[in-house]
């Protein structure tokens, strides 16, 4: 009798160690895309580069010969208060809108066109530290970036391409 309890006591506390370890699939929460080959249009930057690693991280290779072309404009940022105090901490909305168009290369139709990105955060920002702040708000933008380029994955996974 005490062999059992003592074996399903030993059997519990493995088992919450594997979950509590932080045991997952290899591939699970990876987006992937069904387009294997994309021509992207952009100028050079941070949500760019981003956009880029996503997509490769996809399993899609970027060409300049591919069939379908991504046109990324520009990514913008801004800032609202929410709250209204000047000094102490101060709760601040943070958003990223980037233009974007898919077009076939073969005619330059637009398989998406005029689209935007948007992804936005709420971050406490103090005024007492500006250099947390100011690193609260980069981390924030950084995660802005990887959720703009994500939903970008999922709208390319949604086209139909022949």
């Amino acid at each position: 009798m005490m062999r059992r309890t003592v074996l399903a006591g030993l059997m519990a506390v493995s088992l919450t160690a594997l979950a509590g370890c932080g045991f997952q699939l290899r591939g699970l929460n990876q987006p992937t895309l069904a387009i294997p080959e994309l021509n992207l249009n952009a100028n050079v930057s941070p949500f760019s580069e981003e956009v880029r690693r996503s997509l490769e991280n996809a399993g899609t290779r970027i060409s300049d010969t591919a069939d379908i072309r991504v046109n990324l404009g520009d990514e913008r940022i801004s800032e609202n208060r929410l709250t209204r105090s000047d000094s102490g901490s101060r709760e601040t909305e943070v958003t990223l809108t980037a233009p974007f168009s898919v077009q076939r290369d073969s005619d330059d139709a637009y398989l998406l066109n005029q689209q935007q990105l948007e992804a936005s955060t709420t971050v406490l920002l103090s005024t007492d530290d500006i250099y947390s702040g100011e690193e609260v708000r980069t981390e924030a933008i950084r995660q802005l970036r990887r959720d703009a380029a994500t939903q970008l994955i999922d709208r390319l996974d949604a086209l139909e391409t022949p």
